[in-house]
């Protein structure tokens, strides 16, 4: 259905207050299990991460973990997945998801799914991957966000051509398709988005 095989999804570590978000990130492991896209996620058991590595693994899919060591010793990495990778640090965990993934899709989430969000963004307008990446609005999640963006770019902070760094969907129904379909930036040499 896609060329791309692994999709790292940012999330939270809590499930939110409205149980719509909950039923989407259960129904996007169902959707990649079926498309037989790998998940690459943050390793927790715990929140909106635990609902999707469970859905993919209830649909026969396989989930690939990436964990900080002070987290699992928390007792919140999921043992069940079917890689776990226990590393040092937040960065080392950051690193890998990104060179393990084809494409990113990010579903609401706290303080680490936004640094997540920031640093695969700034990745990519720094050229040092042009992966996919969408941001699941759902329910108008992301409205803030791309407000923010906005007002960085109207003043001056932000090229206009870095909203091109990302695609936004409004179902996870979309994401297998928008992978497929997201628009490559043109890499110049003049570091226009920069």
């Amino acid at each position: 259905m896609t060329a791309s095989r692994s999709l790292c999804v940012y999330c939270g570590s809590s499930v939110g207050a409205k149980p719509q978000i909950q039923d989407a990130a259960r129904q996007l492991g169902r959707l990649m299990a079926e498309s037989r896209i790998r998940l690459v996620y943050g390793g927790g058991r715990v929140g909106l991460m635990g609902v999707i590595a469970d859905a993919v693994l209830d649909g026969g899919g396989e989930v690939v973990g990436i964990i900080p060591e002070f987290l699992d010793t928390r007792e919140v990495g999921h043992r069940g997945v079917t890689e776990l990778h226990i590393v040092d640090s937040m960065h080392a965990r950051k690193s890998l998801m990104v060179e393990l993934s084809d494409a990113f899709a990010v579903l609401p989430g706290g303080f680490g799914t936004l640094d997540e969000t920031f640093e695969v963004l700034t990745w990519r307008q720094l050229r040092l991957h042009d992966k996919p990446i969408m941001l699941v609005d759902l329910d108008g999640y992301w409205n803030p966000f791309l407000d923010l963006v906005d007002h960085l770019i109207a003043q001056g902070f932000v090229h206009p051509s870095c909203r091109d760094l990302f695609t936004v969907v409004t179902s996870v129904e979309e994401v297998v398709a928008a992978v497929a379909q997201a628009p490559q930036p043109a890499v110049g040499t003049k570091g226009e988005r920069l």
